[in-house]
């Protein structure tokens, strides 16, 4: 991925992503912020709702707008100022989403971009709109991504590798002390 710096963003400028409003994507997100509404979720709620079957949360459907900023445009390293939302229909279990944002305005002495963003559906239609400002990285930068079990995995051993970096200078510290005797040196009456 690649992070653009402001002067390398101009107005008409876009980028998109699509992803599955999954089952499986659906209850994560759920699960993982702790929106148990049941309407996205129970089935059988959802019936007697006037969307007579479950939906995404539409801050689900605003997260992609989010991923295609941090990923695409302007990419690794911007960092998200404001976002209106205007949410116009339900996202249901299946739906294509396609996220995509807009440069509409930039402003190099303040480091800022204004964005269009919209979220369809497979067939076209809008489900979400609005617009975002966001400070692009001051210079471009290229991330590749780690894949979730190397980075979690990072994460497990940090405090091992911290404890075995605190033994090694311990050691070092040690060995520095014990130089000022010489392990070659004799005693007295040793020939």
């Amino acid at each position: 991925m690649v992070g653009l710096a402001i002067d390398a963003i101009a107005v008409g400028d876009h980028a998109e992503i699509t992803r599955r409003a999954s089952r499986e994507s659906i209850a994560d997100f759920v699960e993982s912020v702790g929106d148990h509404n049941p309407v996205h979720a129970d089935p059988e709620y959802a019936a007697g709702t006037m969307f007579k079957e479950p939906i995404a949360p539409g801050i689900w459907t605003a997260g992609l707008v989010s991923a295609v900023i941090g990923t695409e445009l302007p990419g690794p390293g911007a960092i998200y100022l404001s976002q209106s939302l205007e949410f116009l229909k339900p996202v249901r279990f299946g739906d294509a989403i396609t996220a995509r944002v807009d440069v509409l305005e930039t402003n190099a002495e303040k480091n800022r971009v204004w964005l269009r963003t919209v979220c369809t559906n497979q067939s076209g239609d809008e489900v979400l709109t609005g617009e975002a400002v966001v400070m692009p990285a001051k210079v471009r930068s290229v991330y590749t991504r780690r894949d979730a079990g190397e980075t979690l995995t990072a994460v497990a051993l940090m405090p091992w590798t911290w404890m075995m970096r605190s033994a090694a200078i311990w050691t070092m510290l040690g060995f520095a002390a014990l130089g000022a005797v010489s392990p070659l040196s004799s005693t007295p009456g040793d020939a």
